[in-house]
């Protein structure tokens, strides 16, 4: 039996596509990691093991056929539970979506269904994708948050309950998550994947996002997800098919990046300052420090403007019906939503825009920017889902952004290296991203 956890999930495709490994035996196996590990971590919102088998036993039967297959055909995958599916519930963190199913499919899981995937099941969020956590705990240590919203997406990966799972991002829920349980937790350009069919808290600001094991492994997913949408009209025309070989290629020539010692370089614990230290000191020859931007300052408050008050817009309906019900970090910035005004919304988009073209002429010299992708390890306790400050300037500016699980903190837990690439240049950005994965771990072996 191959074991498929210490393999990546492309060889695992590839040897499920030859037939070494059956549909059916890889979700067993994960089913396996689930019954042991679920009771503790509880990443998962629902799960019918009956209709994994089934739809497995289909897969098969439809390989064996000798008809074309799907470049993921028979890979089971998590899906965030803000993300419609219609036959399964889609209850968003939320009592006020108890048992209730989308009516059709989101985008991203027609997508990932066509490319001939499973969808395993219906992963943890935060309410409604915000603060307020839900029961999910960090695989590396129960006591510990796996951060927030896409907890259960990148538990799942981390606790080798799922190879791949999709998530969602409008501040930091990809980031964060992804560096706190160890894994690749990546966010694509704004405007590459869509967003039908999926939880909306701002337009401006939401992003989906792909966790796995490896750079080569999101990109496996990310390629497929990366279309235009008539539905979501922020969505562009992108050719993503060659993603994952040009990111296997590699760069023609050796990158430089910048690392910023930001605002919150002084919250990172001293620890986990010594690890991007020595990150700084083994690719001294790569990396240049550089002091941030000083407009980067007013981004959050911007940030926080346009996040609220499309919040308080898109949950309007249930703030009026079912405050008492809802939780109280959510109530909170839906109230403060309320009050801004126009003009200030209006500056908060404005400003995107200016900050952008203010910022862009950077990745004219260097291949990405590097930053610690939190403020840290996991956070100790389960009442917070930790910053994502870290990540705020990014989504805002819309830039792909991808979590790296290169160093280790405080009690050898896992920090993620946070690179950030030029905006709509992904696949230069994942080959730079596999560039640095790769020598980090012949540094470390």
């Amino acid at each position: 039996m191959i074991d498929i956890f210490s393999i990546s999930t492309n060889e695992l495709v590839a040897k499920m596509r030859s037939g070494d490994i059956s549909s059916v035996e890889v979700c067993k196996a994960y089913l396996d990691r689930i019954k042991k590990y679920e009771k503790d971590v509880k990443a998962w919102s629902f799960l019918d093991k009956k209709n994994l088998l089934e739809k497995a036993e289909e897969a098969d039967e439809y390989r064996k056929s000798g008809k074309p297959l799907g470049p993921l055909h028979g890979l089971p995958i998590g899906v965030k539970d803000i993300i419609a599916t219609y036959d399964m519930p889609t209850e968003c963190g939320s009592v006020l979506r108890k048992g209730i199913s989308g009516a059709a499919d989101a985008e991203v899981v027609n997508l990932i269904k066509g490319a001939g995937a499973i969808v395993m099941g219906k992963t943890v969020t935060t309410e409604f994708a915000y603060f307020d956590p839900g029961k999910t705990t960090n695989p590396h240590d129960y006591t510990r948050t796996p951060g927030g919203s896409s907890s259960g997406s990148a538990a799942v990966v981390a606790a080798h309950m799922a190879p791949l799972a999709i998530g969602t991002q409008t501040n930091g829920s990809v980031t964060r998550p992804a560096s706190y349980c160890g894994i690749v937790g990546y966010k694509p350009s704004f405007g590459l994947i869509s967003r039908t069919g999926i939880l909306k808290q701002s337009l401006k600001l939401d992003q989906v996002g792909v966790f796995g094991k490896t750079v080569e492994d999101v990109a496996l997913l990310a390629k497929i997800l990366i279309k235009k949408d008539i539905l979501d009209d922020d969505t562009i025309h992108y050719a993503a098919d060659e993603m994952l070989e040009v990111c296997k290629k590699g760069l023609i020539f050796e990158p430089k990046f910048i690392f910023y010692k930001t605002s919150s370089w002084k919250k990172i614990s001293k620890e986990s300052q010594k690890a991007f230290e020595f990150l700084l000191k083994e690719f001294k020859n790569n990396i240049v420090v550089f002091d941030e931007p000083s407009y980067f300052k007013d981004i959050p408050k911007y940030h926080q403007i346009i996040h609220e008050t499309d919040m308080a817009n898109s949950f309007q309906d249930f703030y009026k019906k079912s405050k008492k019900k809802m939780g109280k970090k959510l109530v909170e910035a839906i109230e403060r939503g309320l009050k801004y005004s126009a003009k200030e919304y209006v500056d908060a988009v404005d400003f995107m825009k200016q900050s952008y073209k203010s910022y862009g002429e950077v990745f004219e010299d260097y291949y990405g920017v590097i930053t610690p992708a939190s403020t840290g390890v996991a956070d100790k306790g389960l009442l917070s889902t930790g910053s994502p400050e870290l990540s705020t300037i990014w989504t805002y500016m819309g830039l792909p952004t991808i979590s790296l699980p290169l160093l280790s903190g405080e009690n050898n837990l896992p920090l993620g290296v946070q690179l950030v690439g030029d905006k709509l240049d992904d696949l230069r950005f994942l080959a730079s991203a596999n560039w640095l994965e790769k020598n980090c771990k012949e540094k470390n072996d």
